[in-house]
């Protein structure tokens, strides 16, 4: 019998070199494209990006309604401003994204369809030699960079997380991940269960509910609803006063971040309070409509997971409409017709979405070698959450959860841009986070502290994410107001940071 080998992917030996390999062209990829640009003009760079087309997030989902969860006042960039509602559809945000990228000239040191593979430091060349499968062109690219800047988020883009639900296989209808929407999918008329009830549930569901029949949102437990008009009174009110944008955009942004630290505060301060101020909300949305203790009431206080924000209280208003409903339970089986939950009650479905979250992607799954040893990044340290022990000059974007993403990109991108300049001052190719013996006997804990923050999706990864000290500046503190003086001001010169 005669067996042909599958192709392999032809292997291009030159070596393109970049001072700045930016991986991931979405809102952390364009953000640091732009900061290098304006504070580091004599670096060369380029950004490689997986998939066909700019954006990240919002290229990658599809679903009916999706949206930003968080005001783009914030969200958006602080140098370039944002002129419409507060929270936006994908689409908006990709315009938004467009013309940064033409504004700013970035589109030309895109690459698509780059997908990186491994990334190798050589301690003798000081460099990064950087494996890339090109898609396009259906070969393997090497490209090596004095610096490595991970700005392809958190989370895999290529697949959401779905759990082993018992009796999936024997269920005759339609499932759908929202990651991977089909875009032909037809949902009139049809009965369709929702399994979760976080943002992007919160963001399907009224989208949907016009055209479905009806459509349910089946929760293992509550979520905690911010529900809020779709506008910002302040810029509404600085719009027509012929105020430059730049200056409505900046006044906008502190007021809004002033508020979140309010809020911020009464979750660690007054939990009760401010919990019986988002289930007084609900019930002023939705009156007798539902069982607001059983359905809308966690249990646990406001911010330990994130806060789902419903734009105009859409998702309170198709509940009390009766065209969406909510069912709190555990689920029993998956059956041909539907879902049987642990109490006993059959939910129809002509379509399950499995609304159940992603899985975290480490440093982009790269497999990552220092001098031939194999990096196991949860033997790391982080510093600053920025950069981490012993890895030589690679900085890992990773957002806020509690604020908009882009905040510490922003931070992120101006420590990176001025710890540039000090090196090419000092004549130094390259810098290390290095724990120095008096660091050595810290007490270590995990990168986020459950007891803070405790997603599933962030339970489910955290072994698998570096380690925080217990003082600076190896901790990480999760908290725009804690770091937004701090990164700007923090000292290159501290004795962690090791250049050669």
């Amino acid at each position: 019998m005669n067996v042909t080998a599958a192709p392999q992917p032809s292997v291009s030996q030159d070596v393109e070199h970049f001072d700045v390999l930016i991986v991931g062209a979405g809102i952390s990829g364009i953000d640091a494209a732009y900061h290098l640009q304006k504070n580091n003009p004599s670096k060369t760079f380029t950004l490689l990006e997986k998939q066909e087309d700019f954006g990240g997030t919002w290229h990658t989902h599809k679903y009916p309604g999706i949206r930003s969860d968080s005001d783009l006042f914030t969200f958006g960039y602080g140098w370039k401003p944002w002129r419409d509602k507060p929270i936006a559809t994908a689409d908006k945000i990709i315009r938004y994204l467009d013309e940064v990228l033409d504004e700013q000239d970035i589109r030309r040191h895109i690459r698509y369809r780059q997908e990186v593979k491994s990334a190798k430091w050589s301690s003798e060349d000081q460099r990064w030699h950087v494996e890339v499968f090109d898609a396009e062109a259906g070969e393997t690219r090497h490209y090596s960079g004095s610096f490595l800047w991970m700005c392809q988020g958190y989370y895999k883009h290529e697949q959401g997380y779905t759990p082993d639900f018992p009796g999936f296989e024997t269920y005759k209808g339609t499932v759908v991940h929202p990651q991977k929407w089909p875009e032909d999918l037809d949902y009139a008329g049809k009965k369709v269960v929702v399994i979760g009830s976080g943002a992007t549930a919160a963001t399907l569901i009224p989208a949907m509910a016009d055209k479905t029949e009806h459509i349910t949102m089946l929760q293992r437990s509550p979520t905690y609803f911010f529900a809020r008009p779709n506008e910002n009174e302040l810029f509404s009110m600085l719009k027509p006063l012929d105020v430059p944008d730049e200056w409505v955009h900046e006044i906008v942004r502190k007021k809004i971040l002033h508020d979140q630290q309010m809020i911020q505060t009464l979750s660690f301060n007054q939990p009760d309070y401010l919990k019986n101020e988002l289930l007084t909300a609900a019930k002023e949305h939705l009156g007798d409509s539902v069982d607001i203790d059983k359905h809308f009431t966690p249990r646990y206080r406001p911010w330990r997971q994130r806060l789902a924000l419903i734009p105009d209280g859409d998702l309170y208003k198709a509940i009390k409409a009766g065209k969406a409903s909510v069912v709190t339970d555990e689920i029993d089986s998956f059956t041909e017709t539907g879902i049987r939950t642990k109490s006993g009650e059959e939910l129809e479905a002509d379509i399950v979405v499995t609304a159940t979250g992603f899985d975290f992607c480490i440093l982009g799954d790269v497999e990552f070698e220092i001098d031939g040893r194999r990096l196991d990044f949860s033997d790391c340290v982080t510093y600053r959450g920025v950069m981490y022990s012993g890895v030589p000059n690679m900085a890992w974007v990773f957002g806020y959860f509690r604020a908009s993403w882009t905040l510490r990109a922003d931070l992120i991108a101006d420590y990176i841009s001025r710890l540039l300049t000090h090196m090419d001052e000092k004549g130094a190719t390259s810098v290390t986070p290095t724990l120095r013996d008096e660091d050595k006997g810290m007490n270590f804990g995990p990168f986020i502290d459950p007891e803070n923050f405790n997603p599933g999706y962030v339970m489910r990864s955290l072994h698998l994410l570096p380690k925080q000290g217990d003082k600076d500046p190896w901790r990480f503190e999760h908290d725009y107001h804690a770091e937004k003086n701090v990164l700007p001001a923090a000292e290159l010169d501290d004795g962690v940071l090791i250049y050669r």
